[in-house]
């Protein structure tokens, strides 16, 4: 039988100072969780994109909405949650940054580098509270190249 997992929620200001406050608790979190120190930059800087795409994207800089963040730690895998207030995306109409054409664009690469760092990646809208992207980190497992389709 699996223990439960610890759970730490937070709920932060739709600002970019945030992206610091979530930064600190992802690095906590990664330590109680077992992560090896390049495995929790990885994770923290999936989670800095994350943070940026709702705070910017999601919430339109809006400084009246919030974005709550959740981190579930499993015996065997790290599951955060961001969500925003916004209206959601889909993620599989987001140009590809490796495309010459977008090569030098000033933006566009966060959910690429998500994809790279994290071993799933799931977008989805959640009735009457906006979006929520979902973003798991299995222990022991080794960054590898960007999996089509997640």
């Amino acid at each position: 039988m699996a223990a439960e997992p610890s759970l730490v929620e937070v709920t932060l200001e739709s600002a970019l100072k945030s992206i610091d406050v979530a930064e600190h608790i992802t690095q906590r979190v990664c330590a109680t969780a077992g992560f090896e120190e390049e495995e929790q930059q990885r994770i923290e800087m999936a989670v800095h994109e994350s943070l940026i795409n709702a705070i910017e994207h999601g919430n339109k800089g809006d400084p009246t909405k919030r974005v709550w963040v959740g981190y579930r730690i499993f015996d065997d895998r790290l599951e955060i949650r961001v969500r925003d207030q916004g209206n959601g995306f889909d993620p599989g109409i987001i140009p590809d940054p490796r495309e010459s054409e977008n090569l030098l664009n000033v933006s566009g690469r966060g959910i690429f580098l998500i994809r790279s760092f994290m071993d799933e990646f799931r977008v989805e809208k959640v009735a009457g509270a906006g979006t929520e992207v979902t973003m798991v980190k299995r222990l022991n497992s080794k960054t590898s190249p960007i999996k089509e389709g997640t």
